[in-house]
């Protein structure tokens, strides 16, 4: 099995400040060692949360990354350090959604991407935002993001 060359990290391993906002963390990466070969790497943040940008009050979501690597992955704990930045950052539930994917895709040019941002009700209704990078490998095993819709007391 090989080794995964971890020389380019930062983070690891060592102290590190919580980025003030989104656009300040530095996500990082590292080779992908089983580059010709479709697997999906699934990240999940049950406990995400950003201000929203009129009031300042918190907004919540689940939110759950699928990918595809390429030649690279992202490391986590800058992952974690770049979702965390977005604690005190002022923004509408599809602008954080799809920055944060856009972002990964950005560092990764992953094979595939999709993220599902499954938001808490605020004043009465849950925004749920979907996206993607286009269609998945073909023969990719891909389960289900396993969040249910919102249901409240119904």
């Amino acid at each position: 099995m090989p080794n995964t060359d971890v020389s380019g990290l930062s983070m690891l391993g060592s102290q590190t400040e919580t980025p003030t906002s989104p656009e300040m963390a530095v996500l990082e990466k590292v080779p992908a060692t089983h580059q010709g070969t479709d697997y999906l790497v699934r990240f999940t943040a049950p406990e995400f949360t950003s201000l929203c940008p009129m009031t300042g009050q918190p907004d919540f979501a689940h939110i759950v990354i699928d990918y595809v690597p390429g030649e690279w992955l992202v490391e986590s704990k800058s992952l974690k350090l770049f979702l965390h930045a977005f604690r005190n950052h002022g923004a509408f539930h599809e602008d954080c959604s799809v920055y944060i994917a856009k972002r990964i895709v950005e560092l990764l040019q992953p094979k595939w991407l999709r993220i599902g941002a499954y938001w808490y009700p605020r004043g009465g209704i849950p925004i749920d935002v979907f996206w993607q990078t286009g269609k998945p490998p073909e023969g990719l095993w891909l389960p289900d993001q396993g969040v249910p819709t919102y249901r409240g007391r119904g």
